[in-house]
């Protein structure tokens, strides 16, 4: 269950309901094939955490050994949508209180109504997500495998089951060693995180809840205003483009990291690699419903900050190696602006002079 407080502005085990009523079941396959399935993810998630530990040239701070990096859970839509409701209620616990720490009244249909739109969101990415390294509701964090959507994914591009499943393990324990190298990590994220929520609160002098809303759906409909990041005050942009530019390293880092095992490890991680990119461009390139999901969802955003990022890790460690790279993972001092994400030498001048 999810831990709900009752004057938040969610209901969160409402939302959970909603998105596993609303996620689509996925492929179908008979019981010894998903049973299967389930063993050979698990399999891959231990199998993973060495070549990354090798290939990055990084360690955990807490010594943990490679098949410890995180909690591993293979798991179905509805049970991804559940573990992000409490993801979501951990990150966003500021909008349940005032500056003054007394709770924010919202009224039960306003609870409810936001329920089935979190609910909903959720759904819809219920299916596209292969995994998720989750380093905010555990001490080491947990790993989430999407088992149908993997099955899908594999099938769909007529890759290698077992290559494929360890290639996807590879990214999201690259993941859980960077939380795991870099323990301040997960509490700077969810800080940042927290102080632009806490300004979009119902009550702080932002935008109330119903205004947001409306504002999004302006913007969804092609309206004036800059899209959703129009709805920011100077201010919030900047947190927005700080976390932006951690997520950036974090998942080109992983992209990287997950390639340069190379054929040693995952044998037809070039066929993989090809083949993957041409499913991102092809969803990135659909009109229709897909395009206004996409932009609903932030998965744009998503797909540049692979690119971006990956581009980011190449380049400065072309200049210093994976050592003058790693002391990225330093402190939050450290982390690269989103002018740097951009311009690798810039990092690398003011880091590493």
């Amino acid at each position: 269950m999810v831990d709900d407080d009752a004057a938040g502005p969610v209901d969160w085990s409402a939302a959970a309901r909603v998105a596993g009523r609303l996620a689509p079941p996925g492929p179908t396959a008979d019981r010894a094939e998903l049973t299967a399935l389930v063993a050979e993810l698990r399999d891959a998630a231990a199998r993973a955490g060495t070549p990354v530990l090798e290939t990055t040239g990084m360690r955990p701070a807490d010594g943990r050994p490679a098949e410890q990096l995180a909690r591993v859970l293979v798991v179905d839509r509805p049970r991804w949508a559940l573990a992000n409701t409490q993801v979501f209620a951990s990150l966003l616990g500021p909008l349940s209180r005032h500056a003054d720490g007394s709770p924010v009244v919202v009224p039960p249909a306003a609870r409810q109504a936001a329920a089935a739109q979190v609910g909903g969101v959720l759904a819809l990415l219920a299916g596209k997500v292969l995994g998720q390294f989750d380093p905010f509701t555990e001490p080491a964090g947990r790993l989430l495998l999407v088992a149908p959507n993997v099955l899908a994914v594999e099938t769909a591009m007529g890759v290698d089951p077992a290559d494929f499943r360890l290639w996807v393990c590879l990214h999201e324990l690259t993941h859980a060693l960077q939380f795991a190298a870099a323990p301040w990590l997960a509490d700077h994220l969810r800080t940042r995180a927290q102080e632009l929520l806490g300004d979009l609160a119902p009550g702080t002098g932002r935008l109330e809840a119903q205004e947001l809303l409306e504002a999004i759906g302006r913007a969804l409909a092609g309206g004036r205003g800059g899209g959703v990041l129009g709805l920011l005050t100077p201010a919030q942009r900047a947190v927005f483009d700080e976390v932006g530019a951690v997520m950036a390293l974090l998942e080109g880092h992983a992209d990287v990291t997950m390639d340069e095992v190379g054929p040693a490890v995952v044998p037809t991680v070039g066929r993989i690699r090809t083949a993957f990119e041409a499913r991102r461009d092809a969803s990135a390139s659909a009109g229709g419903l897909e395009r206004l999901l996409r932009r609903l969802l932030g998965m744009d955003l998503k797909l540049a900050q692979y690119r971006e990022g990956a581009a980011f890790v190449r380049g400065v460690r072309a200049r210093v190696g994976t050592d003058g790279f790693n002391a990225v993972w330093t402190s939050a001092d450290t982390l690269p602006t989103a002018a740097e994400i951009a311009d690798p030498a810039a990092w690398v001048a003011r880091v590493r002079p």
